[in-house]
């Protein structure tokens, strides 16, 4: 059996306007690596999006946003002709999905895009691939937008003690605070919402250019929350931070409110996903979950949906 030893020091005193930036030296415990993929347990979750149409993405299981709301531009409509399924350019075997966003301007018509799985994933280890950009495919680039794949539990209230989430957001042209492509990592214990805005959380940015492909885990398990970026850790958060309700699994491509170009032109942002997977209960590496993609894979199995709903079934707003 392999060991792996990962460690992480982080020693920063940065306040933004997502929360309060982890300032304590952290050294992730030790973790196992056995040489070959673990078998998978009951509950899981692995989509490829190997599929022709919207029709089959929404059979199993996947919410395509169009209630309005929070976040991004306020009036902004969230559309489902914002998601496609398209071959990938790199691979032409492989399909992927493709959420794109578009703005004429802050005063003209925004489309935001969001989709959701449904609300039933606690502890245990979430995953995806996914790829960044920095540029519009069309029109001028300067947008401040959040491209993401984040968990979250509804807000029942402001304040909510119960409210979970957890994020990774690429902001290719700054935001928040801070100029420049940067990737946040970020862990939610509450908010209040506008107008009496506050927040309580921690997070790690990462600063500079992430546009291209990138594997993001994110470990739940012992009251740690540990974040990977490409295999390598990230930042650790836990305390009160840690998750305490059952959360949804989402991506979103969105504006920045008052961070938008002052251009009529249209511009559209692209944020596309290979595959997204989740296995409750247990703490899989980046390693581990690199393998067990590639052996459904192998078995050409492109969609597993193993986590049982809770009993009475949970409400899956895709709304935020």
């Amino acid at each position: 059996m392999l060991f792996v030893i990962a460690f992480l020091i982080i020693s920063v005193s940065v306040s933004a306007i997502t929360g309060t930036q982890t300032n304590s030296a952290i050294l992730l415990k030790p973790f196992a690596t056995p040489a070959t993929s673990p078998v998978l347990r009951t509950q899981v979750l692995f989509d490829d999006f190997s599929y022709i149409n919207k029709r089959q993405l929404k059979r199993h299981g996947w919410i395509l946003r169009t209630k309005p709301g929070w976040p991004g531009i306020p009036g902004a409509t969230w559309s489902e002709d914002g998601v496609t399924i398209v071959k990938d350019p790199g691979q032409p075997t492989n399909r992927i999905l493709r959420m794109t966003s578009s703005t004429e301007g802050p005063d003209a018509i925004t489309r935001q895009t969001q989709i959701c799985h449904e609300r039933k994933y606690f502890e245990g280890t979430y995953a995806a691939r996914v790829r960044f950009s920095d540029t519009p495919v069309n029109g001028p680039a300067g947008d401040q937008i959040v491209e993401s794949f984040y968990t979250i539990a509804p807000l029942k209230a402001p304040m909510d003690p119960e409210y979970s989430e957890l994020d990774y957001e690429y902001l290719p042209n700054g935001g928040w605070g801070i100029s420049g492509p940067t990737l946040y990592a970020t862990t939610w214990y509450t908010f209040s919402p506008e107008p009496n805005w506050k927040k309580d959380n921690v997070f790690q940015t990462m600063p500079g250019t992430q546009a291209g492909w990138h594997s993001l885990v994110t470990q739940v398990m012992d009251g740690k929350v540990r974040y990977f970026v490409d295999g390598k850790p990230f930042v650790e958060h836990g305390d009160k931070y840690y998750p305490r309700d059952i959360m949804s699994i989402n991506f979103n491509l969105w504006f920045i409110r008052d961070g938008m170009m002052k251009s009529s032109e249209e511009r559209q942002y692209q944020e596309d996903i290979d595959w997204v997977f989740f296995q409750a209960n247990t703490a899989l590496t980046p390693e581990q979950i690199e393998s067990t993609i590639a052996a459904l894979r192998r078995k050409r199995i492109s969609f597993r949906d193993t986590v049982p709903r809770r009993v009475p079934a949970l409400e899956s707003p895709c709304n935020f």
